[in-house]
């Protein structure tokens, strides 16, 4: 494993040389030619290992060069948009790296988990084509993911959100177009990539009903999405106890890919 940091060194402004990448060589052989985004969950307050270097280790297995992002948090003093800025410049910054780094610059994934899953579906709803006469070459790049993959994800930032990742995210007391703003399932359309969700029935932390209505607005948007709802199974499973999520999902991608 290797870090390189996610954006260009800025003196009049150090927060950004917080976010960092940490790169894992692929070890199987079956999807060499992709590349995984990976956002671990942790409420906007701390990042979960399992969720970033675990999975890593997973998509190892199946031939993915895997590409964790450490981007900032809400327990660090930082606020939306930092954690988007980070995550869509880490997108632009693999994509980038394609040719060098031995994969397709069309087959990237992006996977999240709880908040990290927030991040990702407030990135698959709000990318973009890239700045086409930016400086940076890497600002040039799109920072659209491919396809999504979604765990237990908080998707709204209304009712039925986690409220620790939403006072990290937005601070106290933010406003109601800040969390209109921040709800993904009021932003996607049919450009939204196809998406894997996955959620618990019993999920005590994150209501099942985020991914059910980021689902119905993939649904209603006419982009394609395959939804599984466990029964069993508390917060935060990520590589824990032999879950059949993976088996689904490789199954997925197998097929997409």
């Amino acid at each position: 494993m290797r870090t390189i940091p996610v954006h260009p060194h800025h003196p009049t402004n150090p927060a950004l040389s917080v976010a960092t990448l940490d790169i894992y060589e692929p070890f199987g052989t079956r999807h060499t030619d992709a590349a995984v985004l990976i956002l671990p969950g942790g409420g906007y307050g701390m990042l979960s290992s399992q969720e970033g270097e675990g999975y890593a280790g997973l998509f190892q297995l199946h031939g993915f060069r895997s590409y964790v992002l450490n981007y900032r948090l809400g327990s660090e003093g930082h606020r939306h948009p930092a954690m988007l800025e980070d995550a869509a410049r880490a997108l632009r910054l693999v994509r980038s790296r394609a040719s060098t780094d031995g994969f397709h610059p069309n087959k990237i994934l992006i996977i999240g988990s709880s908040a990290g899953g927030h991040l990702a579906a407030t990135l698959l709803t709000k990318w973009d084509h890239g700045n086409p006469s930016h400086p940076d070459l890497v600002e040039r790049e799109s920072s659209r993911p491919d396809l999504g993959i979604l765990c237990y994800p908080v998707i709204t930032m209304t009712e039925q959100t986690h409220g620790g990742s939403r006072q990290n995210l937005l601070g106290e007391n933010p406003s109601g177009p800040l969390l209109e703003e921040l709800s993904a399932e009021r932003h996607v359309s049919a450009e939204t990539p196809p998406c894997f969700l996955w959620h618990t029935w019993e999920d005590p932390a994150v209501p099942v009903e985020n991914v059910l209505v980021f689902a119905s607005a993939l649904r209603a948007a006419g982009v394609s999405f395959e939804c599984h709802i466990y029964q069993d199974g508390g917060h935060g499973l990520g590589m824990k106890d032999g879950h059949p999520w993976s088996a689904d999902l490789f199954r997925w991608l197998a097929n997409r890919l």
